[in-house]
């Protein structure tokens, strides 16, 4: 279309101007005019050979003194095509020779004062050569723009497909260590209790109705947890004006696992505040303080079932009052436990130690069994089963910025450590001087209490 407009516009000059002189048609200006617009067809491929033949086609035309069509008009079209095409330098260059050689020749050609020039033809090809240039330009830093809002436009879309992407596996990954936290648990209590029973019928009725009664108990919470998890995960997502992770989960929790509170900064792919991820484990207690729905206080119970299945269970849990965050505390919780039902499930241990304590503003765990070990090297990676057990462990401590080792030998028992910043607040670091908040268990592990279960 340009290179069409082109050429009808300088035939059109040359028609006015040889009607106006009652010259007879010139077949070679109108070729030439043909000539200027086919040019136009080089302007994407070879911008700067179109400029180059224009200038001197230019030139030309006037040495064969064709009719007068105006020094700029010819290439008024590539000195916009080639700034257009981001070669300003070169347009500018070009503009200036036409310019320059044009004042040069009328000077020489046709003496006026100079002022006079300057008002007629000299401003008229000046003027069209600056528009040419400045449309050029223009054009270009516009289609420029253009597609930087674009690339923009299409990075923005990418990275939130990928954060999309990001919240989706690491849902999938806290649903995963929620379910082998509770369900895993709980069978491994269940299939305890289940065997005594099953040795116990005919020779100790008693005992098997007491196991079959813990059976029971234990199937009774797993429900209600159970029930808990998906009633989050119905409703937790649902609220679409409230943070997916925030306190209003432990409001609806209702005793559910607090795993998924321990995970809240997780699923919001890195970028939630550890305060805001304490505030997603803790619910309010009876005096308005927060507290983490499963915490380190649960850790009695937790060990009952142990000790009910014959294990020796030496425990200390010294953890002054108010000097844990909620997250902490429950994934304090959460990793006893797997500890605990690991011991439970394959270590055919016959004692467990439990050592939890705050030291140098660090909750230091300890979970340790006098079992069979694994075969491997010491430091392990996966469950002694090969499932996600110490996988989730290590994830829990590593979200809350701790670390977390397990060490294992065949014949040597299992060892797990958590190290976990319990990020003192100044009330907290006041209790902490005070009488420490302890669950059953002796104050040393020099001279521990030895808790003997049944043997059944």
């Amino acid at each position: 279309m340009l290179a069409l407009g082109v050429a009808l516009a300088l035939a059109g000059v040359i028609t006015i101007q040889q009607a106006a002189s009652g010259a007879p048609p010139s077949p070679l200006a109108y070729l030439f005019a043909a000539g200027f617009g086919a040019l136009q067809l080089l302007r994407r491929s070879v911008p700067v050979a179109m400029l180059v033949l224009s200038v001197l086609a230019t030139f030309a035309y006037y040495t064969l003194q064709l009719p007068t069509i105006g020094v700029a008009l010819p290439v008024v079209a590539a000195l916009y095509s080639t700034a257009e095409r981001g070669l300003l330098r070169w347009a500018i260059g070009a503009g200036t020779v036409v310019f320059t050689v044009s004042l040069l020749f009328r000077l020489r050609d046709d003496p006026q004062p100079l002022g006079s020039l300057l008002g007629t033809d000299a401003v008229t090809n000046l003027a069209l050569i600056a528009a040419a240039l400045a449309l050029g330009s223009a054009v270009r830093s516009h289609r420029r723009q253009i597609t930087q809002r674009e690339l923009i436009s299409q990075l923005r879309e990418e990275r939130a497909r990928r954060e999309a992407q990001l919240r989706i596996r690491r849902e999938r990954e806290r649903i995963s260590r929620d379910l082998h936290d509770t369900v895993g648990h709980a069978l491994s209590v269940i299939s305890l209790h289940t065997g005594v029973a099953r040795d116990a019928v005919g020779t100790d009725d008693d005992s098997a109705a007491r196991a079959l009664d813990h059976v029971r108990g234990q199937t009774t919470e797993s429900l209600q947890e159970l029930r808990s998890m998906v009633r989050l995960l119905r409703e937790g997502r649902a609220d679409g004006e409230r943070s997916a992770d925030g306190a209003d989960r432990a409001d609806r929790a209702d005793g559910a696992d607090g795993a998924d509170r321990a995970d809240g900064a997780d699923e919001a792919g890195g970028d939630v505040s550890a305060e805001e991820a304490d505030d997603a484990t803790a619910s309010s207690t009876s005096d308005g303080s927060p507290r983490a729905v499963r915490s380190l206080a649960d850790v009695p119970s937790l060990l009952a079932p142990a000790r009910r299945a014959g294990l020796t269970v030496r425990d200390r849990v010294e953890v002054p009052s108010g000097s844990l965050s909620g997250a902490v505390d429950s994934a304090g919780y959460r990793v006893i436990q797997e500890a605990v039902t690991n011991a439970l499930r394959h270590a055919a241990a016959s004692t467990l130690c439990v050592d939890v304590r705050v030291e140098d503003r660090q909750l230091r765990i300890t979970v340790a069994d006098d079992g069979r070990g694994a075969d491997g090297t010491d430091e392990v990676g996966t469950s002694s089963a090969g499932g996600v057990g110490l996988l989730g462990m290590r994830e829990r401590v590593h979200l809350l910025g701790g670390t977390f080792s397990a060490r294992t030998a065949p014949g040597e028992g299992f060892t797990v450590r958590a190290s976990l910043p319990v990020r003192l607040g100044a009330a907290a670091a006041a209790t902490t001087a005070g009488r420490p908040v302890a669950t059953e268990g002796p104050t040393t592990m020099d001279e521990p209490e030895t808790r003997e279960g049944p043997t059944t």
